[in-house]
């Protein structure tokens, strides 16, 4: 698919579709329906009259055949009253996927039907332009593909037109929609492959060829490294799989090397069995996707190189299987962390803490000025807000407002969850410094954050992210994400956090 960003044509424009919006304001008690093209009201006012066009917010008509403005078939987008940078786009999900029924691949957008003042243009850009680039996803590489008509193999040529193109801030804008569509959906695709084909090699060989032309340094431990490091959490959580693990480390410098980085660490499980206390068979295979808090730092990493922020950033992504083999961990066994603690597995499906401990610890040890990890870690938190939200935690006050700020603009909606010294003291263990696993009941998402607390050092600003319930399968939330497959959630909202330091 291709997006173009363009000024109106001082002539008449000539296009498969043109998409026009329509707004409703108050007259009275009466709502008039106002279209942003007086040409397409003209022929389409019967429309409005019968209340066929409404202009409710997310409402899309296709008017097939209209030949009107230049154009063969008109599409119609509600506004409402008024309407935010997150409800277009979900409308613009909903236009192409209008779109797609006509059969039509070149597609002009009346971006000046919405936008009202140079303040909100680049907001409102962006957001279109995002909701067209991810709806655009379909991971469909691996089925077998049959002989396709040659229209069908055209692609989407989609044109924002306004009269503020050319402003400087409203590019940098599309530039940036244009960038994280592709990174999120990058980040997409790793959470999306099988584990066979996503396996920890395979991981760090598709991360060391993203950087290439970057500027984005790469480097990658093996078993052999890991285990001379003393990452005792992903070296044991690897010992049950015929897959070696990896430690991957992306380095981005974008300012002085005196500006000390932020560091953003991910879990990488490419599968996730349980391990000896192996989880049920049903819904097993959704696992494949326990990897995609590491998926996403990568997709972050790559963003914000390919955006040039002025910003040091880290990404680390410990990358294991957690597998029943003969070697596995078994419950109750201790291992030690990075920084010499030592906890107990007493459930070895509890395993993304532990090898998140190591990551910490290293990422501790870059004297960063934050620190963020991404996991998919608890039910509890897909318990607790659902597919909607994504719960974060940390005690840092200044962090919080930072990150409800990023988020806020990113359109990506966070919840702050608790996180206190009850938690800390669930997670003392019996026969180790520390339990994977509660000595009480409920909490069990803060419990976890507690537990990876105390790989991070004093003093750092630090958060962490349970992306478990929105990580996948988010779509009947949000239309541009995929119905089962991965969203790529919080890439959007770590690249803010770090324009906010940049």
């Amino acid at each position: 698919m291709k997006i173009d960003l363009n000024k109106p044509s001082q002539k008449e424009s000539h296009t498969e579709v043109l998409v026009v919006f329509s707004s409703t304001t108050k007259k009275g008690k009466n709502e008039v329906v106002k279209l942003s093209n007086v040409v397409v009201q003209e022929s389409l006012q019967s429309s409005i009259d019968d209340k066929t066009i409404a202009g409710k917010a997310q409402e899309v008509t296709l008017f097939r055949d209209l030949y009107v403005a230049g154009s063969r078939h008109v599409i119609v987008a509600g506004v409402g009253s008024k309407i935010d940078a997150e409800g277009l786009r979900q409308l613009a999900s909903a236009v192409y996927s209008c779109v797609k029924t006509t059969k039509a691949h070149t597609v002009l957008v009346d971006m000046d039907g919405v936008i009202h003042s140079k303040k909100e243009a680049g907001h409102f850009v962006q957001a279109f332009t995002e909701g067209f680039g991810l709806s655009a996803y379909d991971f469909d590489e691996l089925k077998s593909k049959k002989d396709k008509k040659e229209e069908d193999k055209k692609e989407y040529h989609f044109t924002l037109s306004t009269k503020l193109a050319t402003d400087a801030s409203v590019k940098k804008a599309f530039h940036e929609a244009l960038v994280l569509t592709e990174c999120v959906n990058f980040s997409r695709r790793l959470g999306d492959l099988p584990g066979n084909l996503m396996t920890p090699a395979i991981l760090a060989d598709e991360v060391v060829h993203a950087v290439k032309g970057t500027g984005i340094k790469a480097e990658v431990w093996d078993k052999a490294r890991i285990k001379k490091e003393k990452m005792g959490g992903l070296y044991g959580v690897s010992q049950g799989s015929h897959q070696e693990p990896r430690f991957i480390i992306m380095r981005y410098n974008g300012a002085a090397q005196s500006k000390k980085p932020i560091v953003y660490v991910g879990k990488g499980l490419t599968f996730d069995s349980g391990g000896i206390s192996i989880k049920p068979s049903a819904g097993m295979e959704e696992m494949k996707y326990d990897m995609c808090g590491g998926a996403n730092v990568i997709g972050t990493i790559l963003a914000i190189a390919k955006l040039k922020l002025k910003v040091n950033v880290v990404g680390l992504i410990p990358a294991t299987e957690n597998m029943p083999g003969g070697s596995a961990t078994k419950p109750g066994d201790v291992h030690t962390a990075r920084n010499g603690k030592t906890f107990e597995i007493n459930n070895t499906d509890a395993e993304g803490r532990l090898i998140l401990s190591d990551a910490l610890c290293y990422g501790s040890e870059q004297k960063p000025q934050l620190m963020i990890d991404a996991a998919t870690l608890t039910g509890a938190m897909a318990v607790a807000l659902g597919n909607i939200h994504t719960g974060y935690f940390t005690r840092n006050e200044a962090l919080h407002k930072k990150i409800s700020t990023a988020a806020e603009t990113s359109g990506e909606l966070t919840w702050r969850m608790p996180l206190c010294d009850f938690h800390t003291k669930d997670m003392k263990g019996t026969y180790a410094d520390l339990s994977n696993m509660s000595s009480g009941k409920g909490a069990g998402s803060a419990t976890a954050a507690a537990f990876l607390e105390q790989f991070v050092e004093e003093g750092i600003p630090w958060a962490h992210f349970d992306i478990a319930g929105t990580a996948w399968a988010t779509g009947g939330r949000f239309p541009y994400n995929p119905k089962k497959g991965a969203s790529g959630v919080m890439v959007r909202t770590f690249v803010q956090i770090a324009k906010l330091f940049a």
